[in-house]
C-alpha cells in the first residue's frame, strides 16, 4: 500500500485501508471488503451508511494480491479467483477499483485469463446500520431497529424512516445478469477466453430523506470528477519542495499530499477557498482549533486554506448563549458534526463550542496571514469576528485578566484546551485538575491575539484600538509571569485551578508560550532546559508530560505521547527566543520519526525514549492521515528558514538555520504579497537566495534580536 492507512483497526498493523474525500471516508480490509462488528465502513455526513459490502466470486473470497493507492479517494484492490474445476491455478484475474467522495464508486472486473469461457457467480453483499459517527468510535453502536435493504430495479435501496438515512446501490450501466434480493446483489456473467466482465457500482446516499449523487458518478471519466479536478489543480498551484536530503523531500511531499486530501468544500459557498477538516477518519470535519492551527502551519504552502477556515468559522460564530452547545456570542466553535444526535453524539447536526482556545486562535490567524500581504479586502470583512471574539474573551473568560474555561453542562467536554482528555491535566502527583482552568497556552495565544489586532489597528490608523489592545497584552504578560512562574520549579505552571493554584504539572504546553511571546526573557533559559531535557526530550520528539509527573504514562493520548503538532509549535518557540540548536534538536528527531513512519507523521506516538526502542511506537488510534500532523513539517521548514513575511511594513525576513548536514533545500513558486517567490538555501545552511524580490519589501537576512518575534513587534505601535 502507498500509506493511506488508519492504524490501529482490528487486524494487523496497516491492515486497514483509509480512503477521504471531503466529509466522506471508507474503512475497509485490504482486500477492499468491509466485513461487519468492527469500525469499518463508508461514512457520509457522520453517518456509517455501509457497515458490510464483501464480494464473492462462486460464493469464495477473493484472495488478495496488491493494495495501489494513486489517490486519497482511490485505491485499486488486485485479487483473483479460486481456481477453475479441473485446473492447478486460478485464472480469473479480479480487479475492483474504488473511488470515495459523497458515497461510493467501485468499478468491478474480472479477466478470464484461461483458453475456454469462465461461467461465474459474482455476489455483492450488503449490509447497513445507519450509526453515527460517535457511535461507532465509542464501540456503542445502536443500529436502526427499522434500516432495510430493498430490492428495486436498479439494485438496492437502504431504508430508515426513524433516522431519515439511508443509501441507493444501483449498477450503471444497468445489467440484465443482475439478481437483487435483500442485502445482496448477485451477477452470471460469462465471460470469454481471454475476454473480460465489467459492471459499476455507485452508492449515493441519502440524508434527510434526500438522495444525493456521488461526486464519481459512472457517466463522467474519472479526470472530469470533482475531487479529481480539485486534486489535480492543488497539485498544480501548491509550491514544489526539492531538497538533497531525500527523507526531508519525501516528507515534504507527503504532507502537501495529505493536506489536499483534507480540504473541506462548502457547496453553499462555491466560490470560497476551502477550508481544512482535522484528520482521518474519526475528525473528517471543520474543528475550529484544529483547523486553525492548521491552516496557520500551512501558511507557506497556501495561505487560502487559512481564509477558507476563517470564513467557514465566522459564519458559525456564536450569537447567542446556549448552555448544551457552550455557545455563547462571539466564541468560536470547536467542532462541526452533521451525525444523528443521541447520547453518543449529543450535538449530531450542529455546532459544538466548548473549546477555550479556538476564539484568540481566530484571531491570531487573521493577523498572520495579513503579514503575508493576501486578502486585504477579505480581511476587513472579517475584522467585526475579530472584535466579537475579543469581546467573548472578556465578558465571558473569566475573572483576574485570564480566559478560563468550565464546561456549561455534564454533557460538555471536561477538559477544553488542545489536551482535552478528562485526565489531560493534572498536578505533579497525579491529581486531576479540576475545572475552572486557565491554561498557561491559552494565555499566551490571547496576548498574541491582542497583539494581532493592534497591529491590524495600526495598518487602519485606528489608534484608539492599537493603544487599548496593547495595553491589554502588556497587562496580561505581566500578570502571567507573576501567576505561573513556578521559581522553586524553574518552570511555568500548566495552569491555574479553580482555587487560584498553580497546577504544578510539567508539560509542552509552556512551549506554546514561547511561541506566542508571552514568556519573559529571564526565564527562557530555565524553560528551554526544561523542554529539552530527558524527562521531556525521548529522542524522537518532545512528550506531552514529562517522565517524572506522576500522571506519566508514555502510551496515554495526553500524558506522555509525543504530537507532531505540540513539537512544531515548541520548535518555533525556541527558535523565536535564540535557542537554535534545541531548536534544530527538535526538528531532526521529529524528522527521523517521520521517516520511521514512511514518510507521513501520524496524528501522535507514544513516549519511549529512544534509547529503550531505536524505532518510534505507533499510537494504537492514531488518526493518519492528520490535519495538523502533516502541516507540521512544513511549519518545521518554515521554522528553520527563519521565514517571516511583513507585507504591510514591507519586510521580509529570511535567515536560514539549517543544521549541519541537512542539505540544500528549494521552495518554489511560494506566495507573498500578491506574487511568487522562490526561496532557497544554500548547502552551507546558512546562505539564502530569494527571486524575485516582491516590489516594495526589504529583504532581511539576519536573524532578529532572540526576543522580539515578528507577531508581537511594537516598533510602530502606539504601546505606552
Amino acid at each position: 500500500m502507498s500509506g493511506w492507512t488508519f492504524e490501529g483497526q482490528p487486524g494487523a498493523l496497516g491492515d486497514t485501508v483509509t480512503l477521504v474525500e471531503g466529509g466522506s471516508f471508507c474503512l475497509c480490509h485490504r482486500d477492499g471488503d468491509i466485513e461487519p462488528g468492527g469500525s469499518l465502513g463508508l461514512y457520509h455526513a457522520d453517518t456509517r451508511l455501509i457497515s458490510k459490502w464483501t464480494l464473492r466470486v462462486d460464493d469464495h473470497p477473493v484472495e488478495p494480491l496488491q493494495t495501489i493507492s494513486t489517490a486519497p479517494y482511490h485505491a485499486t484492490f488486485v485479487g483473483k479467483g479460486r481456481a477453475r474445476p479441473g485446473t492447478p491455478e486460478s485464472t480469473l484475474l479480479v480487479v475492483r477499483e474504488r473511488y470515495v467522495g459523497g458515497g461510493l464508486r467501485e468499478d468491478l472486473l474480472l479477466r478470464n485469463m484461461s483458453q475456454e469461457p469462465a461461467g461465474c457467480s459474482v455476489s455483492v453483499h450488503v449490509g447497513a446500520d445507519l450509526a453515527d459517527l460517535f457511535e461507532v468510535k465509542a464501540e456503542r453502536v445502536h443500529p436502526a431497529a427499522d434500516v432495510e435493504i430493498r430490492p428495486n430495479d436498479h439494485g438496492l435501496e437502504v431504508v430508515s424512516a426513524c433516522r431519515a438515512r439511508g443509501a441507493k446501490i444501483v449498477a450503471e450501466p444497468p445489467d440484465p445478469c443482475m439478481v437483487a434480493t435483500p442485502g445482496l446483489l448477485t451477477f452470471h456473467p460469462v465471460i470469454p477466453p481471454r475476454g473480460e466482465w465489467r459492471t459499476t457500482l455507485v452508492v449515493n446516499p441519502i440524508i434527510e430523506g434526500v438522495e444525493s449523487a456521488a461526486w464519481f458518478p459512472a457517466e463522467h471519466s474519472i479526470e472530469h470528477a470533482e475531487p479529481a479536478r480539485r486534486l489535480t489543480a492543488w497539485t498544480r498551484d501548491s509550491p514544489e519542495f526539492s531538497s538533497s536530503n531525500l527523507a526531508l523531500e519525501q516528507i515534504m511531499r507527503r504532507s502537501r499530499e495529505d493536506l489536499g486530501s483534507l480540504r473541506l468544500f462548502d457547496p453553499d459557498h462555491p466560490d470560497e477557498p476551502p477550508a481544512i477538516a482535522a484528520g482521518a477518519p474519526w475528525f473528517m470535519t471543520l474543528f475550529g482549533r484544529d483547523s486553525l492551527l492548521t491552516s496557520w502551519m500551512t501558511l507557506p504552502l497556501d495561505q487560502s486554506l487559512a481564509l477558507g477556515t476563517l470564513f467557514r468559522l465566522a459564519r458559525l460564530q456564536g450569537v447567542k448563549v446556549d448552555p448544551l452547545s457552550e455557545e455563547e456570542p462571539g466564541k468560536i466553535m470547536h467542532e462541526l458534526r452533521f451525525g444523528i444526535r443521541n447520547g453518543d453524539s449529543p450535538y449530531g447536526g450542529r455546532a459544538y463550542y466548548g473549546s477555550v482556545d479556538a476564539t484568540p486562535l481566530f484571531v491570531m490567524l487573521l493577523g498572520e496571514l495579513r503579514r503575508w500581504g493576501l486578502y486585504a479586502k477579505a480581511v476587513e470583512e472579517l475584522l467585526p469576528h475579530a472584535d466579537a471574539a475579543l469581546n467573548w474573551i472578556e465578558e465571558y473568560g473569566g475573572s483576574d485578566g485570564f480566559l478560563w474555561y468550565r464546561r456549561k453542562t455534564d454533557r460538555g467536554l471536561v477538559n477544553q484546551g488542545w489536551k482535552d482528555s478528562f485526565d489531560g491535566v493534572n498536578f505533579r502527583d497525579g491529581t486531576i485538575a479540576r475545572p475552572p482552568i486557565a491554561l498557561a497556552e491559552v494565555q499566551g495565544y490571547v496576548y498574541a491575539a491582542y497583539l494581532a489586532r493592534a497591529h491590524l489597528a495600526h495598518e487602519r490608523g485606528d489608534d484608539e484600538t492599537e493603544r487599548r489592545c496593547v495595553r491589554r497584552a502588556q497587562a496580561l504578560r505581566k500578570a502571567f509571569n507573576e501567576r505561573f512562574w513556578l521559581p522553586d520549579l524553574g518552570y511555568y505552571a500548566m495552569g491555574l485551578d479553580g482555587q487560584g493554584r498553580p497546577i504544578d504539572g510539567l508539560g509542552s504546553n509552556m512551549g506554546h508560550c514561547l511561541w506566542s511571546g508571552i514568556i519573559e526573557e529571564d526565564k527562557a533559559d530555565q524553560v528551554a532546559a526544561h523542554l529539552l531535557s530527558p524527562e521531556m526530550f525521548t529522542g524522537f520528539g518532545m512528550r506531552t508530560l514529562a517522565s517524572s509527573m506522576g500522571a506519566y504514562n508514555p502510551m496515554s493520548y495526553h500524558n506522555g505521547s509525543v504530537w507532531p503538532h505540540d513539537n512544531a509549535i515548541v520548535a518555533a518557540g525556541l527558535m523565536r527566543y535564540g535557542y537554535v540548536e534545541e531548536c534544530q534538536r527538535v526538528v531532526i528527531a521529529l524528522l527521523e520519526a517521520g521517516e520511521a513512519f514512511g514518510g507521513r507523521l501520524p496524528e501522535l506516538f507514544c513516549g519511549f525514549d529512544r534509547n529503550e526502542f531505536p524505532q518510534p511506537i505507533p499510537y494504537p488510534t492514531s488518526c493518519s492521515p492528520q490535519a495538523w500532523a502533516a502541516a507540521a513539517p512544513i511549519h518545521l521548514m518554515r521554522t528553520l528558514l527563519r521565514l517571516d513575511p511583513w507585507v504591510p511594513y514591507g519586510q521580509l525576513w529570511l535567515a536560514p538555520a539549517l543544521p549541519p548536514g541537512f542539505g540544500e533545500l528549494e521552495i518554489s513558486d511560494m506566495p507573498v504579497a500578491g506574487g511568487r517567490i522562490t526561496v532557497g538555501v544554500r548547502d552551507d545552511g546558512r546562505t539564502p537566495v530569494v527571486s524575485p524580490m516582491p516590489d516594495g519589501i526589504e529583504l532581511h537576512t539576519e536573524p532578529r534580536p532572540p526576543s522580539s518575534g515578528i507577531s508581537d513587534r511594537t516598533d510602530g505601535l502606539a504601546a505606552s
